[in-house]
């Protein structure tokens, strides 16, 4: 082994032994592990108007589970969805225009919010080169990131925190985030796979979600109800609240006074993580492994010991999680599964998967009781927005390296919201409190040093 590979190997082992601790520490000094108690509570950290997120009813003075809730500025998100998809609209462009400047638009406003997002749908040629397509990434979140910092070396006035200027600049990453990450996608088939690069201009005329199915497939052709149930997707991802980690992770970066492609950055990163923006790859692919194992997806019994397994680490990736259930805040329904696995059956019905989604269904059912009967639980169980966007986005045939960044492209509408709010309404930098556990100790000279082992 290389001296070099040798040390790492060695000085690995050094930082792993002096970097644990009894994890008991954090009872004995009531720390409050992932900002959560172990109902799932969490610490209040911050205030907000863009965004809530309700599990828990009050009503009678004590907190007990309730049908989830997801407030935009204070409307429920099913309100605004049966809003729009009553009139035959999709609702992307109206919703981000809602969370950034706290009303609903009237019919001129959304057309000139549209307009405006249009207009900004363009990058410099070289850009494109440069900064994409030469610089290919085996993932398409980092390469967006790469290319959300990029975009830093093409504003003059980058570094200018006014909130007039931030808008701006929200506007631009809101409206060039999907070709971002559709070309980061196209270099990777290229670069990973050699397959030909085919790729299309955004249309001015396009929603958001028109513009992504239009620039992903080679013959920019898609059904009315494929861009519909993709711009739902879209809606109920774009904003959850002031507690999920990539938005505290824009609220606490914003608070140092950063530009706004730093901040973004930084959120993307958290995103990335598989414990956020990527666990509907996960509840795909163990839906896959389990249709594979499981010989008729009309036993019961069958797939309820396929799910016992995957809770005792014998079955799919053997980490004991059935992906797809349960949220920090939601017990008893996620409002985003509610409304995506409605329009979800409509497109099963017209792709002839409806086997595959009464499959999903009886997951569905059957993984609360499963989880209910061999787990501690400290509040209910329910599927979460995770479980059905998986398959939305598998019918719609978008490949799983778009899943994550899809998120982002939702969510970096309720980043900058938050973004704007922070620096409204801040002025300090978030610092939260640790707590040392490690032994006082004393300096001892070089010379004095035994060996390291």
């Amino acid at each position: 082994m290389p001296k070099t590979d040798a040390n790492l190997e060695r000085w690995s082992r050094i930082a792993e032994a002096n970097s644990g601790f009894d994890p008991e520490y954090f009872v004995k000094h009531d720390v409050k592990r992932g900002l959560r108690d172990e109902s799932g509570r969490g610490v209040v950290a911050g205030l907000t108007q863009v965004g809530d997120v309700i599990g828990y009813s009050t009503d009678t003075g004590t907190s007990h589970p309730a049908p989830g809730e997801l407030l935009y500025r204070g409307i429920e998100v099913t309100d605004i969805v049966n809003g729009f998809a009553s009139g035959g609209r999709q609702g992307f462009e109206e919703i981000s225009y809602l969370l950034l400047f706290g009303d609903l638009p009237d019919p001129t406003e959304l057309h000139e919010f549209e307009q405006t997002l249009a207009s900004y749908r363009k990058l410099p040629r070289q850009f494109v080169h440069d900064a994409i397509l030469d610089m290919p990434s085996n993932d398409v979140m980092n390469a967006l990131a790469r290319s959300v910092l990029s975009l830093y070396t093409l504003d003059k006035r980058a570094e200018d925190l006014s909130i007039p200027n931030v808008l701006r600049q929200s506007l631009h990453l809101i409206s060039k985030m999907p070709m971002l990450s559709v070309y980061a996608y196209q270099a990777y088939l290229d670069a990973v796979h050699g397959r030909s690069l085919v790729m299309h201009r955004p249309l001015p005329e396009l929603s958001t979600a028109e513009n992504f199915l239009h620039m992903l497939r080679p013959d920019s052709k898609y059904t009315e109800l494929e861009a519909t149930l993709l711009d739902l997707a879209l809606v109920v991802h774009a904003e959850h609240g002031g507690g999920n980690n990539s938005t505290f992770t824009t609220r606490v970066v914003t608070s140092t006074g950063t530009d706004t492609y730093s901040v973004v950055a930084a959120a993307l990163g958290s995103l990335k993580g598989p414990r956020h923006g990527g666990a509907n790859i996960k509840a795909l692919q163990m839906l896959e492994d389990l249709r594979k194992r499981v010989r008729d997806w009309q036993d019961e019994d069958e797939i309820e010991a396929y799910l016992l397994g995957v809770l005792n680490k014998e079955r799919f990736d053997k980490a004991g999680l059935i992906y797809g259930m349960g949220h920090p805040v939601y017990s008893i329904s996620d409002p985003r599964a509610v409304i995506l696995k409605q329009y979800a059956e409509m497109l099963a019905r017209e792709k002839d998967l409806e086997p595959e989604f009464e499959l999903f269904e009886r997951v569905e059912r059957l993984a609360p009781q499963t989880i209910a009967k061999h787990r501690t639980m400290y509040k209910g169980v329910s599927v979460n927005v995770d479980f059905y966007s998986g398959f939305v986005y598998k019918m719609l045939g978008i490949p799983q390296e778009l899943f994550t960044p899809l998120f982002a492209i939702s969510r970096v509408v309720g980043w900058c919201a938050h973004r704007i709010e922070e620096i409204a309404t801040g002025g300090k930098i978030i610092r939260p409190a640790y707590k040392a556990v490690g032994p006082r100790r004393t300096y001892v000279p070089i010379g004095e040093r035994p060996p390291v082992q």
